[in-house]
Formats: structure tokens, C-alpha cells, sequence
């Protein structure tokens, strides 16, 4: 299957309110232009450089996210174009994220990183934490990010009902949140939740954005 099967496939596959990340990390330039000529524009990178480098001399109607465990000594280098930062687990990095914004006069707008796995080698922040960032003094004071929603990834198994519990209760966290968080630089609208092997669940049980990679471009290559 071409990938602009597969995106045709999975885009007739989710609802129109849910947002397809193509999850284009390892994957060359002609993958992604291929992608882009089929109408896709949203593409997720899980490394600062090979983002970087693709930006250079790809489209610049494209939305760059960056959806990788993030270093805060490397967002300067992605504070001029990028779209969406999913996975911030600290507050150094959002005040990080803050500095090199300001300097590009942008806002950029970012995911708080849950921990909702049972694996320890997942990163995230306790649902506990990300309330007292919320609710944080400090936080209002960081006027080039916004913060959009949440990010979650669920542990790695077939086990069903494990996912669905995963899912399902930063779902109602998200929910709660946003009845009772709304800021200048904090307005919950995204989470994003579900990759190849577990979208759909994701979107039953809440995802607004799902982050496929294997589906659209096929198995990686990690040499």
C-alpha cells in the first residue's frame, strides 16, 4: 500500500475533530513529500536535528511537532518554526521554552506530558504535578507559550482494558481540567492520546490527536 493509501485509509478511519499527526522520525525527505502531496501537513519528529534539517527543505506550510522526550539546551534550535512541543514533563522546560520564544517573538504552544503507563521508562508528570503547574503563579507569568492540552502514552501491551483504563482517566482528567483552567497562556483543547497500534481506542475513550507513524510510512529503519 502507497503511503497516500495508508493516510487515505486512516483519515477515513478517524472523526473529522481528530487531528493525524504522520509520525515521520528516521523517515527521508521523499516519505514525507509524498505524505505532503497527498494532502497531509501535520508531521511529528522525535529529534531536534533531523527536524530541523527536514524543515530546511520541506514546505513551510507544513506543522512541525515535536513529540520526543525534550533536552531544554536544544529547543533554541526549533523555537523559530515549531507548532506544538508534546512532551513537556518540567516547568525548567517550559520557562526554557518561554526564553526562546521571546526571542522569535512567537508563542509557542505545548503539551503537558502525563505519565498514565505503568512502565517506569515512561516520562510525564503526575496528574498532581501538572495541577500545581496549572494552578502556578509562575506559570502566568510566561508569556510566549500557551499551553494547549495534554499528552499521554499508554504502556506497551495487547492488554485491552489496560489501555482503555489509561486513556480513559487522563480523559477525565483533561475534562475536569478544563472546566476549571482557562488563563491567557492556558486554554485546554488538545489531548493527544494513541499511535499506530492503539489509535482508535484512543479516540473512543477522548483523543483529539493521534500520533501514527508505522501505518503511514511502514516499519522503520533505526541504522
Amino acid at each position: 500500500m502507497s503511503i497516500k493509501e495508508s493516510l487515505q485509509k486512516i483519515k477515513n478511519s478517524i472523526p473529522k475533530n481528530v487531528t493525524l499527526v504522520a509520525v515521520s522520525k528516521t523517515k527521508p525527505v521523499a516519505d514525507l513529500q509524498e505524505a505532503y502531496s497527498a494532502g497531509q501537513r501535520v508531521f511529528g519528529e522525535n529529534k531536534i536535528q533531523e527536524m530541523v534539517e527536514k524543515f530546511d527543505v520541506l514546505p513551510k506550510d507544513i506543522k512541525w511537532h515535536m513529540i520526543g522526550h525534550l533536552q531544554s539546551n536544544k529547543v533554541k534550535y526549533m523555537a523559530h518554526f515549531v507548532d506544538l512541543i508534546h512532551g513537556v514533563d518540567k516547568f525548567s522546560t517550559l520557562k526554557e521554552i518561554n526564553k526562546q520564544a521571546k526571542k522569535h517573538d512567537r508563542i509557542i504552544h505545548c503539551l503537558l506530558q502525563a505519565k498514565i503507563a505503568k512502565e517506569e521508562t515512561k516520562f510525564g508528570l503526575s496528574f498532581e504535578d501538572i495541577e500545581t503547574i496549572l494552578a502556578s503563579e509562575k506559570l502566568r507569568e510566561l508569556k510566549n507559550i500557551k499551553i494547549v492540552g495534554f499528552m499521554g502514552m499508554a504502556t506497551f501491551t495487547n492488554n485491552q482494558e489496560q489501555l482503555k483504563k489509561e486513556f480513559s482517566s487522563l480523559n477525565h482528567f483533561f475534562e475536569a481540567q478544563k472546566l476549571k483552567t482557562e488563563t491567557e497562556n492556558c486554554q485546554l483543547n488538545i489531548l493527544s492520546m494513541g499511535m499506530s497500534g492503539d489509535y482508535l481506542l484512543a479516540i473512543e475513550n477522548g483523543s483529539t490527536m493521534v500520533r501514527v507513524g508505522s501505518f503511514i510510512f511502514g516499519s522503520r529503519n533505526y541504522n
